[in-house]
């Protein structure tokens, strides 16, 4: 009995090695000289389609080195998910944690890819009025420009302006600014 116990169990473990690493795998890259959404969809074992969707791409033709892209596919495998998990219930709980890194993950993307086209990720870019990693007015910075308060400034503008660095990032795309 303690033998096909132990077959069982260790069936239901494979079963969810297999679940949590389709599941859990939300990548991002980093587009480089002649990559494509096609060639790098290809390479994560994904669609055109998923990665449009994860980026909130208006348009997968224009991708640019530097851009960090959020990529859902199976190119990578979750071990320490799959040996942690004995149960369905963490099954469950798996996925819903995966949901939200994602989401998070998709926002850390767009934030950087936003800072990068801003200042190329510099604290003390400047341009006329404008200031620090997000280009933020000096006055929205309230004459405090240090790093911390530019992280804490440009957050909550993006939040009250488009309610995510992903949708603030839509923004960018479509009009050159945010």
């Amino acid at each position: 009995m303690k033998i096909k116990n132990l077959v069982l169990s260790t069936i239901a473990t494979l079963g969810l090695f297999a679940v949590t690493t389709t599941a859990a795998n939300a990548d991002t890259v980093t587009v480089k000289s002649g990559d494509t959404v096609a060639k790098i969809a290809k390479a994560h074992n994904t669609s055109v389609s998923a990665i449009k969707q994860a980026n909130q791409l208006s348009n997968v033709n224009m991708i640019y080195v530097g851009d960090q892209l959020t990529v859902n596919g199976t190119s990578s495998t979750t071990t320490k998910a799959a040996t942690t998990a004995s149960t369905s219930t963490t099954t469950s709980t798996t996925a819903s944690t995966t949901s939200t890194s994602t989401t998070s993950t998709s926002d850390s993307a767009a934030k950087a890819w936003i800072a990068n086209k801003e200042s190329g990720g510099s604290y003390t870019a400047s341009n006329g009025n404008y200031y620090g990693k997000y280009q933020l007015t000096k006055s929205l910075l309230g004459g405090d420009l240090s790093a911390a308060n530019q992280e804490k400034v440009a957050n909550a503008y993006v939040a009250s302006r488009y309610g995510s660095w992903t949708k603030a990032k839509a923004f960018w795309m479509a009009n050159g600014w945010y």
